[in-house]
């Protein structure tokens, strides 16, 4: 299939990663139970514990076969824990060089599909896959309709897949060839229409869509949405393209190693590139001598949907960039009635707007307060689906959950409305109004 998106936005900011790859290896990596959204977490391992790349972190208590594992060899340094002593990250000292658990994969391919389902189960792999509704780790009782994998990321500064998966094609295609032993439906590989990704296309069994538009055409729910829409009761499957590697290298080596490629990126880095490590890494040594002057926010993800973490903090489990940008926390005295001839704007509300475009730099700063709750049109202009944006947020606040089932949230997931917030008039917090929402409907109608 071609889909071409009118609607959405680019953003184009200063500091996109360079295609050079530097190895790194760092001596503490973090697993946290807080990545997978609804996860209720038990500990398998305590301070102190030894550990193999693939042994068990933690489990979920609702569905305890489900296993979720280390990626590195080293000892449990610390355990942290929150508030009402909820589960926030596990963090391992690692060896200097990996040891790995080993699985007897010989013959998967004429498992039964609950034999499979436990090796992944075992294994960690299940951790990989996620789900639409709900965005959260996939039901491992109901089976999925169809598989989508975005082999693109339209975000700003997004990290480039083809480069990141280079070399990595046999890989690749086994884990293809095995997540479809558990689905009796399409794989669906989408790719920027407008590159020439030669990796992909070379894939086989697979259903290959073309999208062309402006962010958020590479948001795999805006891909579910215009090729295979999600009614009440339907299940998709998503994976992440590095993740199909992770499940390849398994089932042809019979060791679960999530090394990734990581896209350092923003205005604040000196030299933009990427780093070769393994899930969980810690960002501080990679950043050190590579940083300008001045305050900072990090991010684990990109700047419209990513988590805020330390300097010294660990990158989160299904992102493939960090992004490092000014932090806003400065008063602007008159802000509003300023030229603004340096500053951006979605509405054009400024002399800047006039300007030839260029690589623009952008803090933290909100330019503004919560104020009343306004229909300005912005969100119908960056949601290119057959929704009603503003009325879906209504219905969640006033917690409609029937109306909220008509309006569409069993289609979206907060990345989705990640460029309304960003537009928002109002200053709302829109993705984490949309992320109630879905828990609330999960509760009551699940």
């Amino acid at each position: 299939m071609e889909v071409k998106i009118s609607k959405g936005k680019n953003i184009s900011l200063k500091g996109e990663a360079k295609k050079v790859v530097v190895e790194f290896s760092s001596k503490t990596y973090s697993f946290k139970p807080t990545n997978f959204h609804g996860l209720k977490p038990k500990l398998s391992v305590k301070v102190g514990d030894s550990v193999l790349a693939g042994d068990s972190l933690f489990f979920d208590k609702d569905f305890e076969k489900i296993n979720f594992v280390s990626s590195v060899s080293g000892k449990v340094e610390k355990i942290i824990r929150g508030e009402k002593r909820k589960l926030l990250e596990i963090v391992i000292s690692s060896n200097a060089k990996n040891r790995y658990k080993k699985y007897n994969v010989s013959g998967h391919s004429k498992f039964n599909i609950e034999k499979l389902k436990n090796l992944f189960f075992e294994s960690g792999l299940w951790s990989l896959i996620k789900q639409r509704p709900f965005d959260s780790v996939a039901d491992p009782i109901k089976s999925p309709k169809s598989i989508f994998i975005s082999c693109f990321d339209s975000s700003p500064l997004a990290p480039d897949y083809d480069f990141m998966l280079s070399g990595k094609e046999k890989e690749f295609q086994k884990g293809i060839d095995v997540i479809s032993l558990l689905c009796d439906g399409k794989i669906h590989l989408n790719i920027d229409g407008d590159s020439n990704s030669r990796f992909f296309q070379k894939i086989e069994g697979v259903q290959l869509n073309k999208f062309y538009g402006p962010h958020p055409a590479g948001n795999v729910g805006v891909q579910i949405h215009h090729v295979d829409p999600i009614n009440k009761g339907d299940i998709v499957w998503i994976l992440k393209p590095q993740a199909l590697v992770t499940i390849g290298h398994f089932f042809l080596k019979g060791m679960y190693v999530n090394d990734k490629m990581f896209a350092v990126t923003g205005s604040e880095i000196k030299k933009p590139k990427y780093f070769k490590s393994f899930q969980g890494v810690n960002i501080s040594d990679f950043l050190k001598g590579n940083l300008t002057s001045g305050k900072k926010r990090f991010i684990s993800g990109n700047v419209l949907h990513g988590d805020a973490i330390d300097k010294d903090g660990h990158v989160g489990f299904f992102d493939d960039q960090i992004t490092v940008i000014p932090e806003g926390d400065y008063y602007e005295l008159f802000g509003w009635a300023m030229p603004g001839l340096k500053k951006y704007s979605f509405s054009r509300a400024f002399l800047s707007s006039l300007l030839p475009q260029r690589k623009i730099v952008l803090d933290t700063n909100m330019h503004g307060e919560e104020r009343a709750y306004v229909v300005s049109g912005q969100y119908e202009n960056v949601v290119p689906m057959d929704i009603f944006p503003v009325q879906l947020i209504k219905s969640i606040l006033v917690e409609d959950i029937e109306l909220m089932e008509k309006l569409g949230i069993y289609e979206v997931a907060p990345e989705d409305f990640a460029l309304c917030e960003f537009a928002c008039t109002s200053k709302m917090p829109v993705q984490e109004i949309l992320r109630h929402g879905l828990d609330l409907v999960k509760k009551e109608c699940s």
